[in-house]
C-alpha cells in the first residue's frame, strides 16, 4: 500500500467530492472532521425502501418507494405556494410537493410522461395524497440505487440521509487496501474478519448493529488493542532506569510509632510495594487504588520521609487547594518532630512567598512541596525531585502529571492515588501502564457507615433529626441530583432545597453546585470545614476527595436515580472521624427492580470494589456514573462486559508482539484510534 493511499483515511473530510465549507461545518458538529471519522460512524439502523409499492397500497405516515409516472408540472408565480408535480400510476394519483426549489432542476429531474422512481415519507393533505421534499428521486434505469434497505446513520441539522450516503459510499468505495496489521491465520482462528472485509460490512449489512458480528467484534479487539498497546509503550518510557533510593526507614519508622492507631495490613503491605519500587532500579509508576477513607494519604507520606531520607525532594499534588491544604495541615501534623521543610503553593500563593518557595525548591532548602497544579509550572525548578505523589489522577490530564515528573528526570519516581474502585475487567484498560497496589481494608477507629432508606414523602420527619445532629456537633451534607428545577425531569434541585433547608436552619446553610465559580466553591466549603455552617445543601461536586472529620450526616435525595459507585462515593464523605455517621438515602414511591437492588447492595456492603463490581453488572459500562465523570470511558465500540473475551485475548496478543516487526501495522493502527498522539505526548 502507497503511503498516498494510506493517507487518505486520515485526510480532512473537506478532501471528499461535494464536502464544501458548509458541509464541513455540519459534519464537525457530529464530530467527523477526517475522513477515518466516517469509516467509524457506524449506520444504527437501515431504512427500507427495497419494495417498489403501488399508490393504492401506500400507508399514511411510512416511507414508500413508488415508480411514477410524470403528468404534470405546477410552478405557481404566488409568493410561499409550493411547486407541486402530479404524478400516477394504474392504480390512483399522488402530488410531489417542493418548497423553495428551483424550476429547472426540478424539470430536470421530473421529464413529462416518462416513468421515475421516488420514495419519500407519504402524507395526506387537503383529500390527496402527497410526498413533500421526497428523499430520492432518479430514472429507472438507476432504481437499484435506492430500491434497497439503506444504512441509516445518527445525524445531525444540516445533513440529511441522502447527501450523508454520498459521501459515506464515496468514502467505502475508495478505501485503499490496508495491509493488515493481525496475521490472516489469527484472524481466522478468532472468527473475526480481515479490516477492510470488515468495515465494508459494517456499512452495508446489518452487523453494525449486532455488537456481537464477526465484522463488529473486529473493530472492537481493534480498538482494544490500539488502548492496550499505547499503555504497553507508555509503561516502557516511563519504567526507566535511575539510580535507587537508598533509606533506612529512620522517619518513617519514628512517625509509625507516634501514630494514635495501628497501619492496617493493607496500608502495610502497600507501603512494602511502593519502597520496594523506590529501592529498585527502574523507575516507578504506580497507583495506589483504594476506597474512600482506606489510608492512602499517610502511605504516601510515609513513602515522601524515606524519599527525604535519601535526599531527595518530593511533591505532592491534588486538583484542588482545599484538598492540597487538607494534605499540607495532614503533612505538618505528621512530619512535626522531624527537620523537614514543606511548603505550599497555589494559583493564590502571594508573589513574595511564592518567589521564596521558589528559591528553597532550587537550591534544595525545601524537601518537600504540596500544592495544585501550579507545581507543574515551566518556572518551578527543582534543585533534586525523586519522588511525585498525585492525588485525584484522573482529574489530572497524562500531559500534565508527566510534566511534573519530568522536572525530576529520570531519576524521578510517580505514585498515583485514586478513590475510584475500577472493577477487575477494567483494571488493564485503564491503568495498564502502571503498577496497581489496592488498599481494601478500613482503619480500625472507622465505624462502617449506618446506611438507611427512606421515601421522600415523609421527609418531614427528618427536621428533628437533624437538629439533634447539630446539637451533637454533627455537619450534614444534603445532596440533590440537578442544580435548578426542571419541568421534564422529576428530581429534586439544589436551589430549591436550599430555600427549604435555610428556612428551618436560618444562616447555617450554605449552597455548592457545578455552575458556581471555583473561588466561590472554595469559599463555601472552607465555611464548612471551619464550621461556619452545619448544613451543605449541594450537586454531587462534593463527591470526591475532601475530609470534612465533622460531617456525620448524609442525605441522597432522589437516590434511585444515581447508580451504585456514585451512592458509595457519595457516602464515604461522611464517617472521616472517629464518630458513628449515617447516609439516609431518600427515594421516590414504585422503584424499579434495578432501583430496589442498588439501595438493598448499599445498605448491605461498603467494599467499594465489590460495589463497583455490581454497578457493573446492573448498569452496564456505559452508563457507569463514575467512569463518565472521572473520564475514564475509553471506547467507543467495545465494551468490557460484551467483549470480556477479546479483553482477556487483546492482554494475550500485545503482550507476545514484537512492536519492532509489526512497527508500521501497529503505527497505522494507533493513528486510526488517535492514540499515536499520545504515546508521544506521555514520552518523557
Amino acid at each position: 500500500m502507497s503511503l498516498q493511499k494510506k493517507d487518505f483515511i486520515f485526510q480532512d473530510v473537506n478532501k471528499l467530492k461535494g464536502v464544501g465549507k458548509q458541509f464541513t461545518k455540519y459534519l464537525k458538529k457530529k464530530k467527523i472532521e477526517k475522513i477515518k471519522d466516517i469509516i467509524f460512524n457506524l449506520p444504527y439502523s437501515e431504512t427500507d425502501r427495497s419494495k417498489i409499492s403501488k399508490i393504492n397500497e401506500v400507508e399514511i405516515g411510512k416511507i414508500h418507494s413508488l415508480r411514477l409516472m410524470v403528468k404534470k408540472l405546477s410552478f405557481p408565480r404566488i409568493r410561499n405556494l409550493p411547486n407541486r408535480i402530479n404524478c400516477e400510476d394504474h392504480t390512483g394519483k399522488i402530488d410531489i410537493v417542493y418548497f423553495n426549489s428551483r424550476e429547472g432542476y426540478l424539470r430536470k429531474i421530473y421529464p413529462l410522461n416518462k416513468w421515475i422512481i421516488v420514495s419519500g415519507k407519504v402524507s395526506y393533505f387537503k383529500s390527496k395524497l402527497q410526498i413533500t421534499n421526497p428523499d430520492y428521486v432518479t430514472s429507472l434505469e438507476n432504481q437499484d440505487y435506492v430500491i434497497k434497505n439503506i444504512p441509516k446513520y445518527k445525524l445531525t441539522k444540516g445533513l440529511n440521509e441522502k447527501k450523508y450516503r454520498l459521501i459515506s459510499e464515496q468514502v467505502t468505495k475508495n478505501l485503499p487496501q490496508v495491509d493488515d496489521w493481525l496475521e490472516e491465520s489469527f484472524v481466522n482462528s478468532h472468527g473475526m474478519l480481515n479490516w477492510n472485509n470488515a468495515i465494508e460490512k459494517l456499512h452495508n449489512s446489518e452487523d453494525s448493529k449486532n455488537n456481537q458480528s464477526k465484522s463488529y467484534r473486529r473493530l472492537a479487539f481493534d480498538e482494544i488493542c490500539a488502548n492496550f498497546i499505547t499503555l504497553s509503550e507508555n509503561r516502557k518510557r516511563v519504567k526507566k532506569i535511575k539510580k535507587n533510593k537508598n533509606f533506612r526507614k529512620l522517619i518513617a519508622n519514628n512517625i509509625i510509632d507516634s501514630l494514635s492507631y495501628k497501619l492496617t495490613s493493607d496500608q502495610i503491605k502497600v507501603l512494602n510495594e511502593v519502597n520496594f519500587d523506590l529501592r529498585s532500579n527502574k523507575r516507578m509508576f504506580r497507583i495506589i487504588q483504594g476506597d474512600v477513607g482506606s489510608g492512602k494519604t499517610i502511605v504516601s507520606l510515609l513513602a515522601i520521609a524515606n524519599v527525604i531520607e535519601s535526599n531527595y525532594q518530593c511533591a505532592l499534588m491534588s486538583p484542588t487547594e482545599i484538598l492540597s491544604q487538607q494534605h499540607f495541615k495532614l503533612a505538618k501534623e505528621i512530619f512535626d518532630k522531624e527537620n523537614i521543610n514543606i511548603e505550599f503553593l497555589s494559583g493564590k500563593t502571594e508573589p513574595k512567598k511564592k518567589k521564596k518557595i521558589l528559591e528553597g525548591l532550587k537550591n534544595g532548602e525545601v524537601n518537600l512541596l504540596i500544592g495544585t497544579h501550579a507545581l507543574f509550572q515551566k518556572k518551578i525548578n527543582f534543585r533534586k525531585l525523586g519522588f511525585v505523589v498525585i492525588d485525584e489522577q484522573h482529574k489530572f490530564g497524562v500531559k500534565q502529571r508527566l510534566d511534573l515528573a519530568d522536572k525530576g528526570g529520570s531519576n524521578c519516581d510517580v505514585l498515583l492515588m485514586s478513590a475510584t474502585p475500577i472493577p477487575r475487567t477494567m483494571m488493564m484498560s485503564i491503568y495498564g501502564d502502571m503498577d496497581i497496589s489496592k488498599i481494601t481494608e478500613k482503619p480500625a477507629f472507622r465505624k462502617k457507615i449506618i446506611t438507611l432508606s427512606k421515601p421522600e414523602k415523609k421527609i418531614d420527619e427528618l427536621w428533628i433529626y437533624l437538629k439533634s445532629q447539630i446539637k451533637n456537633k454533627n455537619q450534614i451534607f444534603w445532596v440533590c441530583p440537578l442544580i435548578d428545577e426542571s419541568k421534564i425531569l422529576d428530581y429534586s434541585s439544589a436551589k430549591k432545597k436550599f430555600d427549604i433547608v435555610n428556612k428551618i436552619f436560618p444562616g447555617d446553610v450554605g449552597l455548592i453546585h457545578g455552575a458556581l465559580k471555583k473561588e466561590e466553591k472554595d469559599e463555601i466549603l472552607k465555611n464548612f470545614l471551619e464550621r461556619k455552617i452545619n448544613i451543605l445543601v449541594s450537586t454531587t461536586v462534593i463527591e470526591v476527595g475532601i475530609d470534612f472529620p465533622n460531617a456525620n450526616l448524609i442525605v441522597i435525595e432522589n437516590a434511585n436515580k444515581f447508580g451504585l459507585s456514585q451512592l458509595h462515593q457519595l457516602r464515604g464523605r461522611v464517617g472521616r472521624g472517629n464518630k458513628q455517621a449515617t447516609c439516609i438515602l431518600l427515594y421516590k414511591e414504585s422503584l424499579s427492580k434495578n432501583a430496589i437492588k442498588r439501595i438493598k447492595i448499599l445498605k448491605n456492603h461498603d467494599d467499594g470494589f465489590y460495589i463497583a463490581e455490581e454497578d457493573l453488572k446492573l448498569r452496564g459500562f456505559g452508563d457507569l456514573s463514575g467512569f463518565q465523570q472521572s473520564g475514564l470511558k475509553n471506547f467507543k465500540f467495545a465494551n468490557p462486559i460484551i467483549h470480556n473475551d477479546l479483553f482477556k485475548l487483546a492482554e494475550r496478543y500485545v503482550k507476545n508482539i514484537d512492536h519492532k516487526i509489526n512497527q508500521n501495522r501497529y503505527n497505522f493502527l494507533l493513528k486510526l484510534f488517535d492514540k499515536a498522539e499520545i504515546i508521544h505526548v506521555q514520552e518523557v
